[in-house]
């Protein structure tokens, strides 16, 4: 039990964290924990769950229990609607000024909150910010690495459109994006997000620093991103999105559609040889 005395002490940071939650159980305590032991606590957690049937809402409403009142919001959708879904309706009930988002069976550095938010709000014109999480494969309970020098560099649309940059768990958002999750989309939803924002004129900058983590393989493993011609599909989807709305032309669709396919030929053969984590 977490004593109540130690959220009066805590100076809460301005963020809303939102985590996706489908049959969860037995990772769902790992990424909360390591949302409450941030150095700057965000002010709440808002956990979406997106129609679980192996007891995971019941499961949630004991963890919240075991945390200080009132910092974690839970969120009950009446049918399965895939993430995306689940994301933007913690999205609209957040009451904070930024929203970080973290998947169920990934975690955070103490210090990522901290970093992120100070970063965000010294630069205000910058809309998202993240990286690729860091896989950790061989031993979940090892202690995080040491965060020494961080900087941030600013992700151009092209960039962006060669690969996807940012991993969903590693990603603060200020309110001030007006762009949500595509409703209903269940492959590719956040990198088609992250695509629409900087085609739309909003600024994104990566950071290099271990602060988000992940405990599968990159693709190929259990879950949505294990389902590699889905996830392709669902990329492809994302430069047909962008081409339909003019917001780039039929040479770049063209150019990074093609390219897209050569970069899951080379995933198939990763997983096939068991290089799917590199």
């Amino acid at each position: 039990m977490i004593e109540a005395g130690d959220a009066i002490k805590m100076v809460y940071a301005e963020v809303s964290v939102i985590i996706p939650c489908f049959r969860c159980v037995d990772s769902i305590q790992r990424a909360l924990t390591s949302v409450y032991e941030q150095t700057l606590r965000p002010y709440e957690v808002i956990l979406v769950d997106d129609c679980s049937s192996d007891g995971t809402l019941d499961f949630l409403h004991k963890l919240k229990s075991e945390f200080p009142e009132q910092w974690i919001k839970i969120i009950a959708l009446p049918q399965n609607a895939g993430p995306a879904s689940a994301r933007n309706a913690g999205w609209a009930s957040a009451s904070q000024p930024f929203v970080a988002f973290l998947d169920s069976d990934d975690s955070w550095h103490p210090h990522k909150t901290a970093i992120q938010l100070a970063w965000m709000k010294n630069n205000p014109e910058v809309s998202i910010t993240g990286q690729d999480c860091v896989a950790i494969l061989d031993e979940p309970t090892s202690p995080k690495p040491s965060i020494d020098d961080i900087a941030f560099y600013e992700v151009s649309g092209n960039q962006l459109l060669a690969a996807n940059r940012f991993s969903t768990s590693s990603v603060m958002v200020s309110s001030s994006l007006d762009i949500r999750f595509y409703s209903g989309k269940r492959y590719c939803e956040d990198y088609l997000l992250w695509c629409h924002a900087i085609f739309s004129g909003s600024k994104c900058y990566r950071y290099h620093a271990p602060l988000a983590y992940s405990y599968k393989p990159r693709y190929g493993d259990s879950g949505l991103s294990g389902n590699l011609w889905r996830m392709e599909r669902g990329e492809l989807f994302v430069y047909h999105f962008l081409f339909k709305k003019k917001l780039i032309g039929l040479a770049t669709y063209f150019v990074f559609g093609a390219w897209s396919i050569i970069r899951f030929v080379r995933r198939v053969l990763k997983v096939f040889l068991g290089m799917n984590n590199l």
